[in-house]
């Protein structure tokens, strides 16, 4: 388990891939962990130094109290990109993640070489969904998260995969049930607070945007919306609800790569 020690805690990672090849950050959704990422790594790291991470307040990273924001959660990454002695990398983000790396985008252009933005939007949601959602969680603790597990299959993916792939699905919405209450309450104020609907026109990266026809959760409207706030945005939608990298597999791991190689 390699970890980077910050101010109030520990960062947990993963690096694949040969040292000399370019970086490639991976950010992880609310609820999940580095480990969403298994599928593309095995492809991913023949051509880039894949640098997965726990965000804060999940998996082995250190869980701080409080509400958190897309910043911290930001700054979080340049925190570890400086330890690594890294200047430029690639950045691909899922829901949480895309917020991430909108900020990245935004604040901290000249340190990406690329912005892949997956099942995310520049607005996720309202503060009614969002906050009823931190005090049920606050409230109802471990018992809570797994609740939230068992809801997630039918936000996360299609009745059909769910059904063809129970294992897969399981695997992924387990990490759910393990996810901190208080991390995981921390990171959704984070996605409520955070709306870049303004600020979209500042990327000048080459970006690709990835949505899933069936996702309730982030639409392909947030996906266009997205695409056309960004100069020179890709977009590419899969037959996928909110975790189209699982659900989709190889397909989805081969698209963003030929675009990871153009860049």
């Amino acid at each position: 388990m390699a970890q980077l020690q910050l101010a109030d805690g520990v960062l947990h990672y993963q690096l694949d891939g040969p040292a000399n090849a370019p970086v490639l950050v991976l950010s992880n959704s609310l609820g999940t962990d580095l480990h969403m990422w298994d599928t593309q790594v095995p492809l991913w790291r023949e051509h880039f130094r894949v640098l997965r991470y726990d965000t804060r307040g999940h998996g082995a990273s250190l869980v701080t109290p409080g509400s958190y924001c897309i910043e911290q959660l930001g700054r979080d990454v340049l925190a570890l990109l400086d330890a690594l002695d890294i200047q430029q990398a690639h950045f691909v983000g899922l829901s949480m993640g895309g917020l991430i790396g909108q900020w990245l985008g935004i604040n901290a252009g000249a340190r990406l070489l690329s912005l892949t933005l997956c099942n995310t939007g520049a607005k996720i949601g309202s503060d009614e969904v969002w906050n009823t959602r931190i005090d049920t969680v606050l409230k109802g603790g471990r018992e809570a998260m797994v609740g939230l597990r068992d809801a997630s299959i039918a936000r996360w993916f299609t009745p059909a995969f769910a059904q063809a792939e129970p294992a897969q699905a399981q695997r992924i919405t387990e990490m759910l049930a393990q996810t901190s209450p208080e991390g995981y309450a921390a990171c959704c104020a984070a996605v409520r607070d955070a709306d870049y609907r303004e600020q979209l026109a500042s990327i000048q990266l080459p970006t690709l945007i990835v949505a899933g026809t069936e996702d309730a959760v982030t639409t392909p409207e947030h996906g266009r919306f997205m695409q056309n706030g960004i100069a020179g945005a890709q977009y590419v939608e899969f037959a996928a609800a909110h975790l189209s990298n699982v659900e989709i597999g190889e397909p989805f791991s081969r698209r963003v790569l030929d675009f990871l190689l153009a860049c």
